[in-house]
């Protein structure tokens, strides 16, 4: 591992402050679990170096709550994904973010590993990830070795010029709550919908969010709903812990048997969580047993998969079938 500064912030005005000083070449430090494996393994390319400064927010108070107010679930970015998943608060007021937390790797990781920093992964493609791909589009190079090598884990929506998966199991969850981030940095505080916080690699293929580099996500914020019943389902290859091959959150609000309005989102199959417009569409309006077939049916309808994936299209749409069925 090449050397760097460490720096420990006390709180968020003081991580702002570093982060600004060294823009791109600070990162941010919490658990680390995804961060500190990038610096061992020394990934880089032509616009893809290491940070040579490091700010540790895992002391910053102010970034430690589980709280709500006036309807709205409010949650620090340093909170780990262990206090998520043992939050009584969360349990009652939320509980498909504890199913989904409790879902996330080992209990290791869950002990350090925080929400804001599982929202903020890199891409666990192994091209990405590997030494000897240099010329990774997301690396700053000109190509992309997954159309035309091994692409069973790749996306097959929204590819593009990458094919990347967006690791999140968070991301998913929220989602399909309707969360927002609240975002500090040297130009004072703003509110994402994490809908508009990860872009496509067609329209930046060296970033995964709209984070500009003297910017940290600083709270997590999800609007409650009483009438609200959701369900997180992930298929991995080691049932123990792993990525998401596959994953599927969906989170609907009835008015009597009929549902309201309900959000379907799927992991494991583009760069970004990917909200199916056209499989919710299929919901409003429609009991849980009137709506599932045609959701079903209707999902993925722009997936493109590559050469080794086109398993991920039935293995989603099995997923959202069992998924709206826990509802009933």
């Amino acid at each position: 591992m090449k050397a760097f500064e460490y720096y420990r912030a006390s709180n968020t005005k003081e991580a702002v402050a570093i982060l600004s000083q060294y823009g791109e070449k600070a990162a941010i430090l919490a658990g680390g679990s995804d961060l500190l494996s990038i610096m061992k393994d020394g990934i880089g390319g032509p616009k893809f170096n290491l940070p040579q400064h490091l700010i540790d927010i895992k002391e910053c108070g102010d970034l430690k709550f589980i709280k709500e107010a006036k309807g709205v679930l409010r949650i620090g970015a340093a909170v780990t994904i262990s206090e998520i998943v043992s939050s009584s608060l969360i349990k009652e007021k939320c509980p498909l973010l504890g199913q989904t937390a409790s879902q996330i790797a080992v209990p290791q990781i869950r002990n350090v590993g925080t929400i804001g920093g599982n929202l903020c992964q890199r891409p666990r493609c192994w091209y990405f990830r590997g030494r000897l791909f240099k010329d990774c589009f997301r690396k700053g190079g000109d190509y992309c070795y997954a159309p035309g090598g091994e692409n069973q884990y790749h996306a097959i929506v929204g590819g593009g010029k990458c094919f990347m998966v967006y690791p999140s199991d968070m991301a998913v969850a929220l989602l399909a709550l309707k969360a927002r981030l609240e975002v500090s940095g040297s130009k004072g505080r703003r509110i994402v919908p994490l809908e508009r916080f990860y872009v496509s690699p067609n329209k930046n293929v060296l970033r995964e969010n709209v984070l500009s580099p003297q910017e940290m996500v600083t709270t997590v914020e999800i609007p409650l709903d009483s009438s609200a019943k959701g369900v997180f389902l992930k298929l991995k290859e080691r049932q123990a812990f792993d990525f998401a091959v596959v994953s599927v959150a969906i989170n609907v609000a009835f008015k009597g048997t009929k549902i309201a309005e309900g959000r379907i989102v799927f992991g494991g199959v583009a760069p970004y969580p990917y909200r199916d417009l056209k499989a919710e569409l299929a919901l409003k309006g429609r009991s849980i047993a009137e709506a599932r077939a045609e959701a079903v049916r209707s999902s993925l309808a722009e997936a493109e998969p590559l050469s080794g994936n086109a398993y991920k299209v039935t293995a989603a749409k099995g997923l959202l079938e069992k998924a709206i069925s826990t509802l009933t």
